[in-house]
């Protein structure tokens, strides 16, 4: 990708600062726009933020939790109906374009001076383009929200019930919609209610260490189990319930390098969610230590790098542990009684809890820059909002009966707004022709970009949607 020559440099227009109050940081980027010398009288643009204080590594922490959420637990579904070369080339190509993305994304906030996403839209679109951002990153990250208390709500009832040795759907405690409750007002209503997202990289660090013992697991569990049933198809009796079978082992234990199906087009956007990290990346920028868009550029690089790692073989060994048969939430494939496992839906439980106030934070912006654009910091509003995100999400977990409705339709179009859309709309409007005209490289690249976007969201939302005619979505997936 053609790097901007407006790269590296950032002003800022003090009347269009949209970052949250601090204290001022007094940076002078010189000859980021040589050809805009401030007029006489008029003071060079720059960034007003209050000074980051955030270290390089938990940025890259909150960022990597960020991107890292609960579609790991699909990739490996999403492998066994593309192959594993064409998964992996995908996968290679979304995180490329999302490092591109962001990119896009700093370079606006350096040729404008703003760090946060709604203000992009305003500087972009008018006032339309700031409802339109929040909207959308609201919509996103309620999504996420609700993947990750969905999981909780799943899993945490088979966990306490195996510990206890008890049927889950027995006593009033191990109620899925109960737990939830529990989980959001005992741990991670706490944990947004911190006033600046630095706080949160030690727990994030920790989420990502729960996540890297998931990958662990899944290696050894695939050495482990190997390929037990042979060619002869029969599926493996559960332990905990002999009338319920383990599909996981494949019938044929045969890898398929390249494949396709209907049910191909919904990985497209399982891998699309699973690499969004684009409303927390100006978030984190506002809080870094010593900021520049080059060094923020390279936490996101490091964190996509270290997601794409994960994600890739998460998916291989856990294909190649169930092949074609594999579900849509890998952990279900597993004995409920086997020790490691059940250790390691504790971690998940706990990675996917910690990424829960994450998330929370964009929206919170987002819903300020919209109503309280001129408001100085207030405690009872910044808990307000974070109460009601939270009876949202709950309400909305308890109401959607399944995780592939969430993952689907919220990948086919928030993702590639996030990802392909917005970044490319903001730079072609955003940056001057002066720096860059309209027929250079650079844009026409972002309006290929965008274009991409648009497509990506129609054939996936299309395809969905036909599958939904036919009778075909009761196939398990995202």
């Amino acid at each position: 990708m053609a790097i901007s020559s407006a790269e590296g440099m950032e002003l800022q227009d003090p009347k269009m600062n949209g970052a949250l109050p601090g204290n001022a940081v007094e940076q002078e980027h010189e000859g980021f726009l040589p050809s805009h010398s401030p007029s006489p009288g008029r003071k060079p643009a720059q960034f007003m933020d209050f000074e980051g204080k955030t270290s390089f590594g938990m940025s890259v922490f909150n960022l990597s939790n960020a991107i890292m959420g609960s579609g790991i637990l699909g990739l490996a579904y999403a492998m066994a109906h593309t192959g594993i070369l064409l998964f992996l080339a995908l996968l290679l190509c979304i995180a490329l374009l999302s490092s591109y993305s962001i990119h896009l994304l700093l370079t606006c906030a350096g040729v404008v001076g703003i760090r946060a996403y709604e203000q992009l839209g305003q500087r972009a679109l008018g006032p339309a383009g700031k409802v339109v951002v929040a909207a959308v990153i609201c919509l996103h990250n309620v999504g996420a929200m609700s993947s990750y208390l969905f999981i909780i709500k799943s899993e945490l009832p088979l966990v306490i019930a195996t510990f206890l040795d008890m049927d889950p759907e027995g006593d009033w405690f191990l109620k899925g919609n109960l737990l939830i409750i529990i989980v959001s007002v005992l741990i991670i209503l706490p944990l947004a209610l911190m006033r600046h997202l630095g706080y949160l990289g030690y727990t994030s660090g920790l989420s990502l260490t729960c996540m890297l013992f998931f990958l662990i697991s899944v290696i050894y569990k695939k050495f482990q189990l190997g390929c037990t049933v042979g060619h002869n198809g029969t599926a493996v009796e559960s332990k905990s319930s002999p009338s319920l079978p383990i599909h996981g082992l494949n019938t044929s234990c045969e890898a398929q390098m390249f494949t396709a199906d209907s049910q191909m087009f919904y990985t497209v956007p399982i891998m699309a969610f699973a690499f969004v990290c684009h409303p927390e990346v100006l978030p984190i920028y506002t809080e870094l230590c010593r900021p520049s868009k080059r060094r923020m550029q390279a936490v996101a690089n490091v964190s996509i790098g270290a997601m794409f790692c994960m994600y890739g073989l998460t998916a291989t060994f856990g294909y190649l542990t169930f092949y074609s048969s594999v579900e849509a939430e890998m952990l279900h494939m597993y004995s409920q009684h086997d020790l490691l496992i059940l250790c390691v839906r504790l971690a998940v439980l706990l990675a996917v809890t910690l990424t829960v106030p994450v998330v929370l934070f964009p929206i919170r912006r987002a819903l300020q820059q919209l109503l309280f654009p001129s408001k100085a910091f207030s405690w009872p509003r910044h808990v307000a909002i974070a109460l009601i995100l939270l009876v949202l999400v709950n309400v909305l977990v308890i109401c959607v009966p399944t995780i592939r409705d969430i993952f689907g339709v919220i990948g086919s179009t928030s993702a590639p707004s996030l990802i392909f859309i917005l970044p490319s709309i903001f730079y072609l409007r955003i940056v001057p022709s002066e720096v860059e005209p309209l027929y250079s490289w650079p844009k026409i690249q972002a309006l290929c970009f965008g274009v991409l976007g648009v497509l990506f969201m129609a054939i996936s939302l299309g395809f969905m949607f036909a599958n939904w005619a036919t009778g075909q979505s009761h196939v398990s997936g995202h």
